[in-house]
């Protein structure tokens, strides 16, 4: 699916991968619906790409807010193409801290927004795409979800954020195979460190730590080389079904 003339939702699109994805759909000569509860940032992300880009302020994880985003995309561009989820909250927090066990509510936060909120867009994003006419081929649409490397590595004090992960990558094959028949693919991204505002609150020499854990290239990775691969995975019929690790080959230690 080439992204000129499409439009795509995006989740988390005010800043981060979200934001970079948002300017490559624009830059790619298509259409981007920008997602967020950062009513602030997310207006100017979409005034920054003037009538190519509408923001609709949304809270992923309620139904209202979603259905509601999507009714004003088809409304302003006429369809929806394609999906690319990247809204997402962190936490750390050891299960058994020096204060007590974790508290229950900030682990089932952190899965209500990471996966309930995925899953909640995707499921009505897809009902949108599935009424799409198809390309030659047969495709309706794309959608493209984001775990983290902390789905397969996660650390200690990550058990919240790696089970909402691991949760995104189970998604993954079993809504490929269920949306085949409306012919709307769906991967997944699983980063590594991003430099993203989720890690610009950290020290400098944290975030050099973080850099050089990476084995090639050590540094942090960058939001445009996420939209990079979610461009191509747009472009790239055969890529369905799967998760893909953007992480210069890290391998996160325990702690």
């Amino acid at each position: 699916m080439l992204l000129r003339d499409r439009t795509v939702l995006v989740t988390g699109g005010a800043s981060g991968l979200g934001g970079a994805t948002v300017d490559m759909v624009v830059a790619a000569g298509g259409r981007a619906v920008v997602l967020d509860v950062d009513a602030d940032r997310g207006a100017a992300k979409a005034a920054a790409h003037g009538s190519s880009a509408r923001f609709v302020r949304a809270d992923v994880t309620i139904e209202a807010d979603v259905a509601r985003a999507i009714r004003e995309a088809q409304q302003a561009f006429d369809r929806i193409d394609g999906l690319v989820n990247a809204a997402g909250v962190v936490l750390a927090a050891r299960v058994l801290g020096k204060d007590g066990p974790h508290p229950l509510d900030a682990f089932a936060r952190i899965v209500h927004i990471n996966l309930v909120g995925t899953f909640n867009v995707t499921r009505l994003a897809a009902a949108a795409m599935a009424e799409n006419a198809p390309s030659p081929a047969g495709e309706r649409g794309v959608v493209v979800t984001t775990a983290s490397v902390a789905a397969f590595d996660g650390q200690i004090g990550q058990a919240a954020y790696a089970a909402s992960k691991a949760g995104i990558v189970g998604l993954t094959l079993p809504l490929a195979r269920e949306f085949a028949r409306i012919g709307v693919r769906v991967m997944t991204v699983a980063p590594g460190t991003f430099d993203t505002p989720l890690l610009a609150a950290l020290p400098d020499a944290a975030r050099a730590s973080l850099a050089q854990q990476v084995p090639f290239p050590s540094r942090l990775g960058r939001p445009d080389e996420y939209a990079a691969l979610v461009r191509h995975i747009f472009e790239n019929e055969m890529l369905n079904g799967e998760v893909i690790r953007l992480d210069g080959a890290i391998r996160m230690a325990p702690k």
